[in-house]
């Protein structure tokens, strides 16, 4: 990767529809040198995939939370994951260091889907407890996935 590689992968983050014209006109290639740069970023699997994003809202997933999961004893990353795969309103969820198991990020529709989405979390075996932060306002997003 260079810097070029680089300029055109900020500049489909921003737009990921911007032409090959367009991409080359900003960063000084011609709009077949990007598609066949682009061609190798995404068959070397450096991009994985061009998508849209939806205002979770829109779709009816306006309230959002961050959950520290707690466990009881030793539970395997492969074992959250299955309890978390089984709660839809699971969106995003990793294991941490801290007192905290886990993060889990939830989006629900309202404050008691959230709670119903919960209690599923809570009632799975090993789950000693949760700590929830309900999120009031969003101030800065970067889809860097």
């Amino acid at each position: 990767m260079d810097s070029l590689d680089y300029g055109i992968i900020d500049l489909l983050r921003q737009n990921a529809r911007a032409g090959y014209g367009d991409i080359g006109e900003v960063i000084g290639l011609s709009a077949s040198a990007v598609k066949r740069r682009v061609d190798r970023l995404v068959a070397d699997k450096t991009i994985r995939g061009f998508t849209i994003q939806v205002d979770p809202a829109v779709e009816g997933l306006g309230t959002e939370a961050y959950v520290e999961l707690f466990c009881r004893g030793t539970v395997s990353p492969a074992e959250l994951q299955r309890i978390l795969s089984g709660v839809p309103e699971v969106v995003d969820a990793g294991t941490v260091t801290g007192s905290a198991d886990a993060i889990v990020h939830m989006r629900s529709r309202d404050i008691p889907s959230l709670e119903l989405a919960l209690e599923r979390v809570r009632i799975a075996p090993n789950v000693d407890h949760t700590r929830s932060a309900i999120v009031l306002t969003k101030l800065i997003h970067r889809a860097n996935d």
